[in-house]
């Protein structure tokens, strides 16, 4: 069984009948399991749970401690390439836009890396378009090598690729893969994705079991909140971040939660996911998942992200640019995927965080050198 196998079990579930179904008493039990299942994380994502998030939340410090203590770990984005032959109606990449497209050199992305790198920021977040012939795999291959010479992690973010490609990246240094659906609904993915690669919805689907099996040390996944009903998304994220989680142990599964923010040609979200319900949805996925990271990116408020370090939140990113080339000022790009909100320097995010009684960590892993 994989993943898409899964999901289609609950494609015509009555996601409303069961909502209605849900008493306090229900919401409360939940809460109170030691384990709980995926009907009990459903029921901590329903309206009537709303009514309980003061104790959702409580609990969800308490696990969260219990497990990552209070460690906040900081990463940075690095945008390479906007080149895309995608048409998704929700990005600022999208190939119909008008906009001078870039693609960064070898000496670039060591430019970007050095000045980073400055900051104090060890793990690096690559980001590219879905642009297979202007960002081949070989020259993911080439930044990988150089920015693992800068930093103690290499993520990427790109297109994705078959499982073999997947092994090139971790061999050229890669440790760590997001990977968004964007949209668990198979009817409005087809709709905000009209053309390009990413129109292949199980493909896209199937991504983070190829990354597991290739060897990344953790993968990362979520929903893009604002394409589709929000309790649904945040239902089968959950479901794919747990079915990971237990078919493939030895790697970390994080989730994030983001949330759709201005592009450049875009529209504004149909379903927009307020901060009361975000709140809801990550202290239910802290209780169903009590081992898996919670992301929180600069889409979010300052405001918002400060509070979130205390409810399940365990990476945070800072001091975030969203334009190829964006970390020298001569070398960006006028348009970037999507604009952030918290715009924060990585020592202010890094003041908040001790602030509130947490410990920043630049860096808590380093891959093992083998000698010959």
């Amino acid at each position: 069984m994989t993943f898409f196998d899964r999901a289609k079990e609950f494609e015509s579930f009555d996601f409303e009948g069961y909502f209605n179904r849900i008493t306090d008493n229900d919401v409360r039990l939940a809460i109170e399991k030691d384990r709980p299942g995926i009907f009990d994380f459903l029921t901590l994502i329903s309206p009537r749970a709303e009514n309980h998030i003061e104790e959702m939340a409580q609990k969800a410090r308490e696990m969260t401690l219990r497990h990552f203590g209070r460690i906040i770990q900081l990463f940075a984005p690095l945008y390479i390439s906007d080149f895309c032959t995608n048409r998704c109606t929700y990005c600022g990449f999208n190939t119909r836009n008008r906009l001078e497209r870039k693609k960064l050199s070898a000496r670039e992305i060591d430019t970007q890396a050095r000045i980073i790198k400055k900051s104090g920021i060890r793990h690096i977040l690559v980001l590219t378009g879905e642009d297979p012939v202007n960002s081949p795999v070989s020259y993911l291959e080439e930044a990988v090598g150089i920015l693992s010479k800068h930093f103690a992690s290499t993520g990427l973010e790109v297109y994705p690729v078959d499982e073999q490609d997947y092994r090139r990246l971790v061999q050229a240094g890669a440790d760590s893969l997001t990977v968004y659906q964007e949209v668990y609904d198979r009817r409005i993915y087809q709709n905000v994705h009209p053309g390009g690669r990413k129109a292949d919805f199980q493909y896209r689907l199937s991504t983070p079991e190829r990354a597991c099996r290739a060897g990344f040390r953790s993968v990362n996944i979520g929903a893009l909140f604002g394409l589709a009903p929000v309790r649904k998304e945040a239902f089968f994220t959950g479901l794919h971040a747990g079915y990971l989680q237990t078919e493939y142990p030895s790697v970390e599964i994080s989730v994030s939660l983001p949330r759709m923010r201005k592009a450049a040609g875009c529209a504004a979200p149909d379903h927009p996911l307020d901060d009361r319900t975000l709140v809801q949805f990550m202290t239910a996925l802290r209780l169903f998942l009590p081992k898996a990271g919670i992301t929180v990116s600069t889409r979010e408020p300052a405001f918002l992200r400060d509070r979130l370090v205390h409810l399940g939140a365990t990476r945070l990113s800072a001091g975030s640019k969203t334009e190829v080339g964006g970390y020298a000022e001569q070398d960006k790009s006028e348009t970037p995927q999507f604009e952030i909100t918290d715009k924060r320097s990585v020592d202010e995010v890094e003041e908040m965080i001790r602030q509130n009684g947490y410990q920043p960590v630049f860096k808590d892993w380093e891959p093992l050198q083998v000698s010959p």
